[in-house]
């Protein structure tokens, strides 16, 4: 096996599998050797991997470089590890039986903090609501299972797949039952599409920065991300219909409302632009409208002709394919998602689907369908909610951390915060060791930029937000003072 190449983006990605390695008691060194070893026997670091030189890893971890020295000798004396001057550190060759067919897995922060056990580290890295409204307390209470009914149904329950129609069909984009598959989230309607429209080699146009769940099961297909920057009104369309028109991608994947992580939102005449140049150049385009009922002011979700505006689909200028979900407004315990497109796709989700899962949960389900028939009070306490989120984490961050800058959204879950110096993988590795779980910018970016970014959700309880900042103003205030001491160290020999 030819050895991992060294990379920012290889440095980060070991970064984040290292998840929360600080936690637990003992010297920072055994604990960050017990997490690279347990990396090692798993087989996340094959024989011949390249690990980070001493200085790179200690910078992108917020730790001395004596730590990173001390868990490499560690393993070296373990024989899991191999250094040598001038070749670096590598996975030793033995430390593993002989190599076997590798299975993908992810190393996203924002699902890898999911996986590890409960502690006291507050997670504003994975965004989605934490406590269900009594509506859906309300919904399972009262629910009656079909007495004949062998409960798999891959496409979804008839009744749900007309209930996700009527909202499109209410919103002005005719929508018939056949044109809507329910998943379980819409994580999973992204990755039936990706099985389904995506092969190695093949480009994908993704926003710069973007929804890093996205991008995970890009990368997972072997697919090429062709990344466009987002400015202040979403992706630059105009560079969008370049990239599309020059590479021809298989897929262009976009968030136009509320789009995560930054909270723009791609006015109506360029989203129309977009799905037209896509539809003339043949290229699928997936609109993740997951956030987009999250609008702060409830007339924001509507035209002023009353047709709603959230997402870019319109019989009136192309075919747009959308993921949807309840999660974000529900609860995220609540696996209700859909994926709306042409007949025919939908068919074809509906097989691979099968194959995978039978279908998604029976009750579920019918509790999705009560829910949607009188949605207006859950949406309107959810949005409620996020507002006053958004202004009190706002304010908290004005309040202790002055330098950090994030401007408002209109809806949404997310800031987009960008520090004054620094990176957003080395803060947050110090920021989990004062209990707060980040995301930093760079996991969300393939162009290779946000580095000075964090992704900050306002969903937790005002007070669990005032918390949070004042961890991580703990955490900045010890990333922050003067420069690095080995850079001091080394500028007072030179002068």
């Amino acid at each position: 096996m030819e050895p991992i190449s060294l990379s920012p983006h290889t440095i980060d990605a070991l970064v984040a599998r290292l998840g929360r390695w600080s936690a637990g008691r003992g010297p920072l060194y055994l604990l960050l050797a017990a997490r690279l070893r347990r990396l090692i026997d798993e087989g996340a670091l094959p024989p011949g991997a390249a690990l980070p030189p001493d200085r790179r890893l200690a910078a992108a971890l917020a730790v001395g470089r004596t730590t990173v020295v001390a868990a490499y000798d560690t393993l070296r004396q373990e024989g899991r590890l191999v250094r040598r001057q001038g070749s670096g550190t590598r996975v030793a060759r033995a430390a593993l039986a002989p190599e076997r067919p590798r299975v993908t897995e992810t190393s996203n922060p924002l699902f890898l903090h999911l996986l590890e056990s409960p502690d006291d580290v507050i997670l504003l890295s994975c965004a989605a609501p934490s406590q269900p409204p009594p509506e859906l307390a309300e919904a399972y209470n009262s629910l009656v299972l079909p007495d004949a009914d062998l409960g798999y149904h891959p496409a979804g329950l008839g009744a749900l797949r007309a209930a996700v129609a009527a909202r499109y069909e209410a919103r002005g984009v005719p929508t018939g039952p056949e044109r809507i598959l329910v998943t379980t989230g819409a994580q999973q309607g992204l990755s039936l599409l990706t099985r389904l429209l995506l092969a190695p080699g093949d480009g994908v146009l993704v926003e710069a920065p973007t929804y890093p769940g996205a991008l995970d099961l890009f990368r997972e297909a072997a697919a090429v991300p062709l990344p466009v920057a987002v400015g202040p009104d979403g992706v630059d369309v105009a560079e969008a219909v370049r990239v599309m028109e020059r590479h021809r991608p298989a897929l262009a994947y976009v968030v136009p409302r509320f789009q995560n992580p930054t909270g723009t939102v791609l006015p109506p005449l360029a989203a129309r632009r977009l799905v037209e140049a896509a539809n003339a150049l043949g290229v699928p385009l997936v609109d993740d409208e997951v956030l987009a009922d999250l609008a702060f002011d409830a007339d924001a979700t509507t035209t002023p002709a009353g047709v709603p505006s959230s997402g870019v689909p319109s019989a009136a200028y192309g075919e747009v394919i959308s993921v949807g979900s309840l999660s974000k407004v529900v609860w995220g315990g609540l696996r209700i998602g859909w994926v709306r497109g042409p007949a025919p796709l939908i068919a074809r989700l509906a097989r691979l689907k099968a194959l995978h899962d039978l279908g998604s949960d029976l009750p579920s389900q019918l509790v999705a369908i009560r829910l949607l028939d009188d949605f207006a009070p859950v949406l309107a306490a959810r949005t409620a909610a996020v507002r006053a989120g958004h202004d009190h984490l706002r304010a908290e961050l004005a309040r202790r951390l002055p330098s950090w800058s994030c401007a408002p959204t209109t809806g949404g879950q997310t800031l987009w915060v960008r520090l004054p110096h620094g990176d957003g993988v080395s803060f947050a590795q110090l920021a989990l060791r004062h209990g707060v779980a980040v995301l930093p910018g760079a996991t969300a970016d393939a162009l290779g930029g946000s580095l000075r970014h964090l992704r900050l959700h306002f969903l937790a309880p005002p007070e669990v937000l005032t918390e949070a900042v004042r961890r991580l103003a703990a955490a900045w205030a010890e990333y922050a003072p003067g420069p690095d001491p080995e850079r001091a160290s080394l500028h007072a020999i030179v002068v």
